[in-house]
């Protein structure tokens, strides 16, 4: 895309109710009570936790990191907003309990009215994208942001799959090209156990777009068609452990960053690839994690790119206290939080290839709990 188009692109924005300005006393972690999933249990007909994102705030709580009055609180998309991806014919699909019903793999819901099926699983998804884009702008002003919900790395424009309906990693980029000067290059980091097809399928043809996905070679999608779009690919084996797995997302993130510097990293921090999980087949550590997450945020830090991290897949029940200490081992790292710096210090999070935190085990098991 030609400066002139952009320059234009950037004028025919609609208005948006999502570019709020955040005071601040808030960090730059959004989140909304209306994230998650409940209705007469149907939700538990998917493996995927679908109130995970209301317990990671509460851990996060519980560690005196946050407060109801210092994050900010998502709001839902609107038609408008998801028109500057999304087509009209797939957004009307959605009015289709059927169609809803096979996205998110819940068969029940196709018995539905459509007006139930909105308010209680598409509204929830609505309010996470919403949170995507918020977070997008809030990277770019503070140098980092985190959406506790989001990453729906398998709905592209036109389709949706895979628990995700709306394709918010991609609205978070074209909003940013659309509306944020000085904003013109994106590089995905997806550490999803599963291949990002969607947001693929978006920037196919997309220069202004790095693509970096690590996975699972064997499970859903294998989107053939999509991979043409990965910049850097890292297909992964049954069963991978920590230290392959951290080897390679330490190697090819930098080579990632360093091959083309963006404006903008957002970062798909799926928590599938944990050992255990019944979709993911990888077998990554509790402590695996938070270390991947510190090796992404340090190499963005390091350059001082902005990095919007979204926590996208994890299906055990476990998920939710990995993520919150994973947050909290950014922060004891100066990596996020008030004042956090570009000049990080060295790691404290050991590798601990041959030893793993118990299922559910917070990390103050091995002495590595921050303090906060």
């Amino acid at each position: 895309m030609s400066e002139k188009e952009e320059t234009q692109e950037k004028k025919s924005s609609h208005r948006t109710e999502l570019y709020i300005e955040v005071p601040p006393t808030c960090l730059p972690i959004v989140y909304s009570p209306e994230y998650n999933i409940t209705f007469m249990g149907l939700e538990k007909l998917h493996p995927f936790d679908a109130g995970k994102w209301g317990k990671v705030i509460h851990f996060l709580k519980e560690e005196q990191f946050i407060t109801d009055g210092n994050i900010v609180e998502a709001r839902e998309a609107t038609e408008e907003d998801l028109l500057v991806v999304h087509t009209k014919r797939y957004l009307n699909k959605l009015k289709w309990s059927v169609v809803v019903a096979t996205i998110t793999e819940i068969p029940p819901l196709l018995f539905l009215p459509n007006f139930l099926v909105q308010r209680k699983v598409l509204r929830p998804l609505r309010t996470q994208t919403g949170g995507t884009i918020m977070a997008g702008k809030l990277a770019i002003d503070r140098g980092w942001a985190i959406n506790v919900g989001g990453g729906f790395h398998h709905c592209s424009s036109d389709k949706g799959g895979g628990f995700c309906a709306y394709a918010d990693i991609s609205l978070a980029i074209k909003f940013l090209f659309e509306r944020v000067e000085g904003v013109s290059k994106a590089t995905i980091i997806d550490l999803d156990a599963h291949q990002g097809n969607g947001h693929e399928r978006d920037f196919l043809e997309d220069r202004r777009v790095y693509i970096m996905d690590v996975y699972n070679r064997y499970i859903y999608p294998g989107d053939g068609y999509a991979k043409r779009a990965i910049k850097r690919k890292v297909e992964l084996d049954w069963g991978t452990e920590d230290q392959e797995y951290l080897q390679k997302v330490e190697l090819h993130s930098e080579g990632a960053l360093n091959e083309a510097r963006p404006d903008i990293i957002v970062y798909n921090a799926g928590t599938d690839i944990l050992d255990g999980d019944p979709l993911g087949g990888l077998a990554i550590s509790p402590q695996g994690i938070v270390k991947r997450d510190e090796i992404v945020f340090r190499a963005a830090r390091r350059r001082g790119i902005p990095i919007l991290m979204v926590t996208s897949g994890g299906y055990q029940k476990t998920t939710a206290r990995i993520i919150a200490d994973s947050i909290i081992n950014l922060r004891r790292q100066g990596l996020v939080g008030p004042g956090a710096s570009e000049e990080a210090g060295p790691s404290l999070v050991p590798l601990l290839m041959n030893k793993s935190v118990s299922a559910g085990e917070p990390l103050s098991a091995l002495g590595t709990r921050p303090q906060v």
